[in-house]
């Protein structure tokens, strides 16, 4: 355990001191340590031995996305949804429901051995997009301001929107094995249970953490610089370990606990998350080193034409035209829907996703596992190489694209 922990930290020392160089190159952190652990893990020089369904990996995994959720919900400017017209409403309510329920019907035939359920899952987990992955488009100046609050917001949201109809599913596929009566309305009931604790817990602590204790520490002068950016990750970790404690979802608290801080805007909100958001994403490249070492080199030699085909159908199909038509009817031209549609790469909550399907027991869970390593590996590589350079070639003709089109309806 030592070992392991000494290379992860050998690891992200390196990576601090160079992440800046990195940054303005094509090989993302994720790239980056994803190779590392395919490395440093057992088809490597085996220094990292570990196995997808170790008790550490999930924990550290829903660790990392209660604190991402967290965070992304708490940071989440909801007055872009007013400033951003419709869009963000559109890739949330219109874009999201239809890339799951189209992911779910081209799964049907490439995937025959799975049941229905499998497939819807296989279909949420890969529904989420990574705002992580996406941060060379969302801050890139050459993208129209609108397209990339409407990006930011959408995977700020559609990770904490698709956790709980990914319980509900797994409730269903778990709970409907035969011989046992009364299995799905036992699991629908505790499903249900969870979602309701999870977000009592969420507001509760909000309310008493984010607005009670911090903002009285702070106008008493209580907090000190040493502490103060504990408050965050520690209110997050509060929030998810309370609800798995009281028999709910500690994912659901966290992501319900962050919108109630977007909602209530205590002061100095973003410098408060500051801190949260460097946590988060150290999590999240431990998380891809030790994805990449249990799970993507061990999985690599086993990839089937069906999970490379569905990868491919999910990052390009299934995203592309759901988005498409989501945005039919508002001022973006069809360069700015294709590329709204593209840059929706997948990430760290379809791997924690996965992970948690399979612990879960599912029957296929190697198929939907080899599915998802396989969807994100490939998101890794084009999301990647194509951020920076289409972002800088198509970025301009979107915008002169977005106001000729708003010229012509003022006209009108």
């Amino acid at each position: 355990m030592y070992a392991i922990l000494a290379v992860l930290a050998a690891i992200v020392l390196i990576y601090g001191a160079v992440a800046g160089r990195l940054e303005r190159t094509p090989f993302s952190g994720a790239l980056v340590f994803l190779a590392l652990g395919i490395a440093l893990g057992p088809v490597g020089v085996g220094a990292l031995e570990l196995s997808v369904d170790s008790a550490e990996l999930r924990t550290l995994a829903e660790l990392t996305l209660a604190l991402v959720l967290f965070v992304e919900a708490a940071d989440a400017d909801l007055d872009v949804l007013k400033r951003s017209g419709r869009l963000p409403w559109r890739l949330l309510a219109i874009g999201l429901p239809l890339t799951i329920g189209l992911g779910f019907l081209l799964g049907i035939p490439i995937f025959p051995e799975l049941s229905l359920l499998e497939v819807a899952l296989l279909a949420t987990m890969l529904a989420p997009t990574d705002a992580a992955l996406g941060k060379a488009v969302v801050t890139n100046l050459n993208v129209p301001a609108g397209v990339r609050e409407g990006l930011k917001v959408e995977s700020g949201l559609n990770d904490g929107i698709c956790v709980p109809v990914l319980f509900a599913l797994l409730a269903l596929a778990v709970g409907s094995a035969p011989g046992e009566d009364g299995a799905i309305e036992l699991t629908l009931g505790l499903f249900v249970q969870e979602i309701g604790i999870g977000a009592a817990v969420g507001v509760a602590l909000a309310l008493l953490g984010g607005l009670g204790l911090a903002r009285q520490a702070r106008l008493s002068g209580w907090i000190g610089k040493t502490w103060k950016p504990v408050i965050v990750p520690a209110l997050a970790l509060l929030c998810f370990a309370t609800a798995q404690a009281l028999h709910g979802s500690g994912l659901i608290a966290a992501f319900v606990g962050g919108i109630t801080i977007a909602f209530l805007r205590p002061e100095n909100r973003h410098d408060w998350l500051r801190a949260g958001e460097t946590t988060g994403d150290t999590l999240s490249l431990l998380t891809w080193v030790v994805f990449g070492a249990a799970v993507v080199g061990q999985v690599l030699p086993d990839f089937g034409w069906d999970h490379v085909l569905y990868a491919v159908l999910s990052l390009t199909v299934v995203r592309m035209l759901p988005m498409f038509l989501a945005m039919t009817g508002l001022a973006i031209g069809t360069d700015g829907k294709l590329f709204t549609g593209w840059f929706g790469p997948r990430g760290l909550v379809s791997i924690v996703f996965a992970i948690i399907v399979f612990g879960a027991g599912v029957e296929h869970r190697d198929s939907l596992a080899m599915t998802v390593v396989c969807t994100v590996v490939l998101s890794i590589l084009a999301h990647g190489l194509t951020a920076v350079p289409l972002a800088k070639r198509f970025g301009p003709r979107i915008e002169r694209n977005i106001e000729r089109m708003q010229a012509r309806r003022s006209r009108q």
